[in-house]
Protein backbone atom coordinates (compact mmCIF):
# COMPACT_ATOMS: atom_id res chain seq x y z
CA UNK A 1 0.00 0.00 0.00
CA UNK A 2 1.31 3.47 -0.72
CA UNK A 3 2.65 5.75 2.09
CA UNK A 4 0.80 8.88 2.78
CA UNK A 5 2.84 12.13 3.02
CA UNK A 6 2.37 15.10 4.29
CA UNK A 7 4.57 18.26 3.26
CA UNK A 8 4.27 21.76 4.39
CA UNK A 9 5.98 24.38 3.15
CA UNK A 10 5.83 22.56 0.09
CA UNK A 11 5.79 24.68 -2.52
CA UNK A 12 9.16 25.12 -3.21
CA UNK A 13 12.31 24.89 -1.65
CA UNK A 14 13.17 21.58 0.64
CA UNK A 15 9.46 20.81 1.27
CA UNK A 16 9.24 20.73 -3.01
CA UNK A 17 11.97 18.40 -2.94
CA UNK A 18 10.45 16.58 -0.33
CA UNK A 19 7.23 16.33 -2.06
CA UNK A 20 9.37 14.92 -5.49
CA UNK A 21 11.36 12.35 -3.71
CA UNK A 22 8.25 10.83 -1.80
CA UNK A 23 5.82 11.35 -5.53
CA UNK A 24 8.75 9.58 -7.13
CA UNK A 25 8.54 6.48 -4.57
CA UNK A 26 4.82 6.52 -5.48
CA UNK A 27 3.60 8.03 -1.98
CA UNK A 28 0.45 9.79 -2.16
CA UNK A 29 1.57 13.16 -1.27
CA UNK A 30 -0.39 16.35 0.61
CA UNK A 31 1.19 19.30 -0.75
CA UNK A 32 0.96 22.29 1.97
CA UNK A 33 1.49 25.61 1.78
CA UNK A 34 0.18 29.11 1.46
CA UNK A 35 1.94 29.42 -2.22
CA UNK A 36 -1.54 28.33 -4.18
CA UNK A 37 -0.08 28.76 -7.24
CA UNK A 38 3.44 27.03 -6.30
CA UNK A 39 1.75 24.55 -3.91
CA UNK A 40 -1.06 23.23 -6.54
CA UNK A 41 2.31 23.12 -9.65
CA UNK A 42 4.28 21.04 -7.12
CA UNK A 43 1.05 18.76 -6.38
CA UNK A 44 0.43 17.98 -9.96
CA UNK A 45 3.76 17.32 -10.74
CA UNK A 46 3.90 14.45 -7.79
CA UNK A 47 0.16 13.32 -8.85
CA UNK A 48 -0.70 14.42 -4.99
CA UNK A 49 -3.52 16.83 -3.43
CA UNK A 50 -3.14 20.43 -3.09
CA UNK A 51 -4.06 22.30 0.34
CA UNK A 52 -4.21 25.24 0.81
CA UNK A 53 -2.58 25.89 4.48
CA UNK A 54 -1.16 28.84 6.75
CA UNK A 55 0.27 27.08 8.83
CA UNK A 56 0.00 29.72 12.08
CA UNK A 57 -4.04 29.08 11.91
CA UNK A 58 -4.46 26.16 14.36
CA UNK A 59 -7.77 25.15 12.18
CA UNK A 60 -6.10 25.03 8.93
CA UNK A 61 -3.24 22.44 10.47
CA UNK A 62 -6.40 20.34 11.65
CA UNK A 63 -7.79 20.34 8.49
CA UNK A 64 -4.73 19.67 6.43
CA UNK A 65 -4.61 16.52 8.74
CA UNK A 66 -8.16 15.56 8.05
CA UNK A 67 -8.34 16.11 4.64
CA UNK A 68 -5.42 14.05 4.26
CA UNK A 69 -6.95 11.28 6.26
CA UNK A 70 -10.60 11.25 4.81
CA UNK A 71 -8.75 11.18 1.20
CA UNK A 72 -6.46 8.55 1.50
CA UNK A 73 -7.38 6.57 4.68
CA UNK A 74 -4.88 7.57 6.58
CA UNK A 75 -1.53 9.26 7.24
CA UNK A 76 2.06 7.92 7.37
CA UNK A 77 4.48 10.88 7.49
CA UNK A 78 4.19 14.55 8.53
CA UNK A 79 7.28 16.82 7.55
CA UNK A 80 6.28 19.73 9.12
CA UNK A 81 8.89 22.13 6.96
CA UNK A 82 6.91 25.72 6.47
CA UNK A 83 9.56 28.03 8.28
CA UNK A 84 11.09 31.49 7.57
CA UNK A 85 13.68 33.94 8.15
CA UNK A 86 14.85 37.15 9.12
CA UNK A 87 13.48 37.78 12.57
CA UNK A 88 15.38 40.88 13.33
CA UNK A 89 18.11 41.55 15.28
CA UNK A 90 18.02 43.58 18.90
CA UNK A 91 19.78 47.07 17.76
CA UNK A 92 18.10 49.98 17.29
CA UNK A 93 18.02 49.99 13.85
CA UNK A 94 17.04 46.67 13.32
CA UNK A 95 15.03 45.84 16.15
CA UNK A 96 11.23 45.10 14.41
CA UNK A 97 8.57 43.36 16.91
CA UNK A 98 5.99 42.48 13.85
CA UNK A 99 9.38 40.20 12.19
CA UNK A 100 9.62 38.95 15.10
CA UNK A 101 5.98 37.87 15.45
CA UNK A 102 6.33 36.46 12.41
CA UNK A 103 9.04 34.43 12.56
CA UNK A 104 7.88 33.14 16.11
CA UNK A 105 4.22 32.71 14.16
CA UNK A 106 5.44 30.54 11.70
CA UNK A 107 8.71 28.82 12.83
CA UNK A 108 7.52 28.14 16.31
CA UNK A 109 3.63 28.39 17.10
CA UNK A 110 3.17 26.63 13.28
CA UNK A 111 5.05 23.72 14.27
CA UNK A 112 3.08 23.46 17.84
CA UNK A 113 -0.08 23.46 15.89
CA UNK A 114 1.38 21.04 13.53
CA UNK A 115 2.17 18.67 16.17
CA UNK A 116 -0.73 19.02 17.66
CA UNK A 117 -2.48 17.92 14.41
CA UNK A 118 -0.51 15.41 13.13
CA UNK A 119 0.35 13.51 15.97
CA UNK A 120 -2.75 11.77 17.46
CA UNK A 121 -3.34 11.13 13.27
CA UNK A 122 -0.15 9.07 13.16
CA UNK A 123 -1.03 6.99 16.21
CA UNK A 124 -4.70 6.26 14.99
CA UNK A 125 -3.09 4.89 12.10
CA UNK A 126 -0.65 2.36 13.87
CA UNK A 127 2.26 4.86 14.01
CA UNK A 128 4.65 6.43 11.61
CA UNK A 129 6.83 9.47 11.29
CA UNK A 130 6.84 12.93 12.20
CA UNK A 131 10.18 15.06 11.10
CA UNK A 132 10.67 18.73 11.56
CA UNK A 133 13.00 20.85 9.64
CA UNK A 134 15.06 22.92 12.42
CA UNK A 135 17.89 24.70 11.14
CA UNK A 136 21.83 24.69 12.49
CA UNK A 137 21.19 27.81 13.91
CA UNK A 138 19.07 25.60 15.85
CA UNK A 139 21.77 23.57 17.43
CA UNK A 140 24.42 26.81 17.45
CA UNK A 141 24.65 30.35 17.66
CA UNK A 142 23.33 32.36 14.45
CA UNK A 143 24.49 35.36 15.09
CA UNK A 144 22.81 36.92 11.99
CA UNK A 145 19.72 36.25 13.10
CA UNK A 146 18.79 35.51 16.86
CA UNK A 147 15.21 35.38 16.66
CA UNK A 148 15.44 32.52 13.92
CA UNK A 149 17.78 30.96 15.88
CA UNK A 150 15.53 31.30 19.14
CA UNK A 151 12.78 29.31 17.23
CA UNK A 152 15.06 26.71 15.85
CA UNK A 153 16.21 25.62 18.94
CA UNK A 154 12.96 25.53 20.50
CA UNK A 155 11.84 23.22 17.64
CA UNK A 156 14.72 20.75 18.90
CA UNK A 157 13.35 21.33 22.05
CA UNK A 158 9.65 19.97 21.59
CA UNK A 159 11.28 17.27 19.52
CA UNK A 160 13.32 16.08 22.09
CA UNK A 161 10.33 16.70 24.57
CA UNK A 162 7.59 15.29 22.98
CA UNK A 163 9.80 12.12 21.41
CA UNK A 164 9.59 9.43 24.53
CA UNK A 165 5.72 9.50 25.20
CA UNK A 166 4.31 9.58 21.54
CA UNK A 167 7.43 6.46 20.56
CA UNK A 168 5.81 4.62 22.97
CA UNK A 169 2.24 5.33 20.76
CA UNK A 170 3.83 4.28 17.59
CA UNK A 171 5.38 7.83 16.59
CA UNK A 172 8.71 8.58 15.85
CA UNK A 173 9.86 12.19 16.25
CA UNK A 174 13.18 13.46 14.53
CA UNK A 175 14.58 17.01 13.75
CA UNK A 176 16.83 18.18 10.51
CA UNK A 177 19.50 20.98 10.93
CA UNK A 178 20.04 21.95 7.77
CA UNK A 179 23.59 24.02 6.79
CA UNK A 180 23.38 26.03 4.05
CA UNK A 181 20.73 25.05 1.08
CA UNK A 182 19.90 26.53 -2.26
CA UNK A 183 16.29 28.02 -1.51
CA UNK A 184 14.51 30.96 -1.66
CA UNK A 185 15.54 31.57 2.04
CA UNK A 186 19.21 31.93 0.37
CA UNK A 187 19.85 34.76 -1.97
CA UNK A 188 21.56 34.28 -5.31
CA UNK A 189 24.18 36.58 -4.20
CA UNK A 190 24.83 35.17 -0.88
CA UNK A 191 25.17 31.45 -2.29
CA UNK A 192 27.81 32.98 -4.50
CA UNK A 193 29.50 34.40 -1.83
CA UNK A 194 29.71 31.38 0.27
CA UNK A 195 30.71 29.33 -2.70
CA UNK A 196 33.57 31.87 -3.56
CA UNK A 197 34.37 31.10 0.00
CA UNK A 198 34.64 27.61 -0.20
CA UNK A 199 31.57 26.50 1.68
CA UNK A 200 29.37 23.48 0.67
CA UNK A 201 25.94 24.17 -0.47
CA UNK A 202 23.62 21.49 -0.73
CA UNK A 203 21.10 20.75 -3.22
CA UNK A 204 17.06 20.28 -1.82
CA UNK A 205 16.75 16.82 -3.26
CA UNK A 206 19.92 16.07 -1.35
CA UNK A 207 18.69 17.11 1.69
CA UNK A 208 14.81 15.64 0.85
CA UNK A 209 16.90 12.00 0.65
CA UNK A 210 18.17 12.48 4.07
CA UNK A 211 14.53 13.16 5.46
CA UNK A 212 13.24 9.94 3.92
CA UNK A 213 16.48 7.96 5.33
CA UNK A 214 16.00 9.43 8.98
CA UNK A 215 11.79 9.16 8.58
CA UNK A 216 12.50 5.10 7.71
CA UNK A 217 14.77 4.65 11.04
CA UNK A 218 13.57 3.60 13.77
CA UNK A 219 15.66 6.65 16.18
CA UNK A 220 13.42 9.47 17.83
CA UNK A 221 14.21 12.44 19.58
CA UNK A 222 17.14 12.82 17.56
CA UNK A 223 18.23 16.11 15.78
CA UNK A 224 20.35 15.44 12.52
CA UNK A 225 22.95 17.89 11.23
CA UNK A 226 22.56 17.88 6.96
CA UNK A 227 25.23 19.01 5.14
CA UNK A 228 26.26 18.77 1.68
CA UNK A 229 27.92 15.61 0.88
CA UNK A 230 27.75 14.04 4.03
CA UNK A 231 25.23 11.49 5.64
CA UNK A 232 22.86 12.97 8.75
CA UNK A 233 24.83 13.64 11.47
CA UNK A 234 23.17 13.18 14.88
CA UNK A 235 23.64 16.29 17.36
CA UNK A 236 25.16 15.31 20.57
CA UNK A 237 23.70 16.36 23.68
CA UNK A 238 24.59 16.96 26.94
CA UNK A 239 22.98 15.12 29.72
CA UNK A 240 22.28 15.98 33.16
CA UNK A 241 21.10 14.33 36.40
CA UNK A 242 18.83 16.14 38.57
CA UNK A 243 20.74 16.86 42.27
CA UNK A 244 18.96 15.13 45.02
CA UNK A 245 18.78 16.35 48.46
CA UNK A 246 21.79 15.09 50.47
CA UNK A 247 23.93 14.33 47.46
Amino acid sequence: MAQVVVVTGAASGIGAAVARHFGGLGAHVVVADIDKAGGEAVAKEVGGLFVRTDTTREADNLALIATAVETYGGLDLVHLNAGVGDGGGFAEDDYDTERQHRVLAVNLHGVMFGLHAALPALAAHGGGSLVVTSSMAGASAATFDPVYAATKHGVIGLVRSLAPTWQEKGVRINAICPGFVRTSLLPAETVDYLVGEGFAVAQPAEIAASVAEIAAGEEAGRAYVLQAGRAPDPVSFPKFELVRTGA
